[in-house]
């Protein structure tokens, strides 16, 4: 099947953020797109305002007939009605990373893999190739600041693609460069082998790597010794035996300076404008493989000047006298800790409130000791029920579990609705959100409220 030879294209669970940015894509080279999705959200009505039609029911029947692709999430139930109704009839169907498998075979890709940073990391790595010039397509995970959209629609053949693990959808491409940031373990909901079944799938997203690219890793992670790839390199800001390393980290006006070393040459001076030690790394792995794919590094220092991040990603949603909130989409123990290690870096002395709101039953269960841990750092937690996303309840398994051994002064357990009353008795410095759920839901009230307690 040949992209021009379509006319719609139906998605369905068309407003996860991996599949509107597919969407876009198709919707802007001319292809008729329209989907369903369970909730309206402020995704999903952008993709309205662009011109996809979407309904929020799943009734077969309002599915359009001249659909000639049906394109859907794993994240759906198999037993949706539509889903059983594209695959019961003669449309071709495709899981989402199916789809991307196809877009981007006649491409040169740029993917970003790792279970944390790969969202912030590969926009920042499509801002920079933008910004020097080489105008890549990009899929991302995330709503890039600087372009207000997870789509990028370039003229050339570079895309740069967000490789996601969930569901081993990564194996599918065949990128020509690429960078992993992290390997630590998620999703064992997905890879029932455990540990060793999840860490043998990144070893095998190394392999698919084309050998004439790169393959460029952060220093320290689980798999390093089992990477094998003819140009491959690391990075870190911590380990200075790494390949590509930053040096001479500090802060200056509310922005963070680094120099960039590859070996014993160094590339001068980056400043940095999104906030997150953790996020220094990041930008450390996207200069590196612009370096290497032979962007301008002139422009590509630009590029790091002129990044505003990813929404979701410590986002300043509010700042003023009183309070700062700060909203992130951190979900693992690993994410957590280093956000919120990073918000105490910028906020030494002030007293910081997080709610958190645990993603998938699974996980919390998994990882039930890591979330105790790095919640531990903030001087008080608010807890919110857990989100099930695609997964039914296990029995026993609650927020509650997270505060036996959180050593935060004040935890709580509250319901999304009760948020904003428990505040209002409150003294807030620094508020964090942070989770993957539908805890967003929260970031508008919240905004508002804070507001007007600076106006106060």
């Amino acid at each position: 099947m040949q992209l021009q030879q379509l006319k719609h294209v139906y998605f369905i669970g068309i407003g996860g953020i991996g599949m509107s940015a597919i969407a876009r894509y198709l919707h802007r080279r001319g292809i008729q797109v329209s989907g369903y999705d369970k909730t309206s959200t402020v995704l999903t009505k952008e993709l309205e305002q662009e011109g996809m039609q979407i309904h929020y029911e799943d009734r077969p029947s309002l599915i359009p007939a001249a659909v000639d692709l049906f394109i859907y999430t794993p994240a759906i139930p198999k037993e949706m009605q539509e889903l059983q109704t594209a695959l019961q009839g003669t449309v071709r169907v495709m899981k989402r990373s199916e789809a991307l498998q196809w877009i981007t075979a006649q491409s040169k890709v740029a993917a970003v893999a790792g279970t944390h940073g790969k969202t912030t990391t590969s926009t920042l790595l499509a801002h920079l190739m933008k910004t020097a010039g080489a105008d890549p397509t990009a899929f991302l995970g995330g709503i890039s600041a600087n372009y207000n959209s997870n789509s990028l629609l370039g003229n050339s053949d570079w895309m740069v693609v967000e490789a996601d693990e969930y569901d081993r959808s990564f194996l599918r491409l065949a990128p020509y460069a690429a960078i992993i940031t992290a390997a630590d373990p998620d999703h064992l909901d997905i890879y029932k082998g455990g540990i060793q079944d999840f860490e043998d799938t990144f070893c095998a997203f190394s392999e698919v790597v084309k050998k004439e690219g790169f393959l460029l890793y952060k220093k320290g992670i689980r798999i390093e010794n089992r990477l094998q790839h003819p140009q491959l390199q690391s990075y870190s800001i911590e380990d200075m035996e790494a390949d590509w390393t930053a040096r001479n980290i500090r802060i200056i006006d509310g922005y963070y300076h680094f120099e960039v070393w590859h070996q014993s040459t160094t590339y001068g001076e980056f400043q940095l404008l999104i906030h997150g030690r953790y996020n220094i790394e990041n930008a450390l792995a996207g200069i590196a493989l612009c370096q290497l794919m032979g962007m301008d590094m002139e422009m590509v220092r630009k590029g790091i000047a002129s990044f505003r991040g990813v929404k979701r990603r410590f986002e300043y949603v509010e700042k003023g006298k009183k309070i700062t909130y700060i909203d992130d989409y951190a979900h693992h123990p690993n994410e957590i800790a280093p956000f919120l290690t990073s918000v105490r870096e910028m906020y030494p002395g002030k007293r910081i409130t997080a709610i958190f709101q645990p993603h998938l039953y699974s996980r919390t269960r998994d990882f039930l000791a890591g979330f105790s841990e790095s919640l531990s750092s903030c001087d008080e937690l608010i807890l919110l029920p857990i989100y099930p996303a695609r997964e039914l309840p296990i029995p026993g398994i609650v927020s509650e579990l997270i505060l036996e051994n959180c050593a935060a002064p004040k935890k709580s357990v509250i319901p999304m609705y009760g948020v904003l009353a428990y505040l209002d008795h409150k003294e807030i410095e620094v508020l964090c959100t942070i989770g993957a759920g539908d805890i967003d839901l929260l970031i508008e009230p919240l905004a508002k409220w804070a507001k007007q307690r600076n106006a106060s």
